[in-house]
């Protein structure tokens, strides 16, 4: 099964078990995505291509 599906599936499976939803928390998330979001725009902030964030946290992980 390819990467994708099998990721897709396991927050599948995470949202499942926890159905309770905190409002604060909830609220809270939404702004941190707006204000991430206008960053993005703005050109505030500058995005990296997935292979490079990968690259990256096996570095991190890996060579210690």
């Amino acid at each position: 099964m390819p990467e994708n599906e099998r990721a897709e599936i396991a927050g599948n499976l995470l949202s499942s078990l926890d159905t309770t939803v905190d409002q604060d928390v909830d609220a809270a998330w939404q702004e941190e995505v707006v204000r991430r979001l206008n960053e993005v725009q703005s050109g505030k902030v500058k995005t990296l291509p997935w292979a490079e964030v990968q690259q990256k946290g096996r570095k991190l992980l890996y060579d210690k």
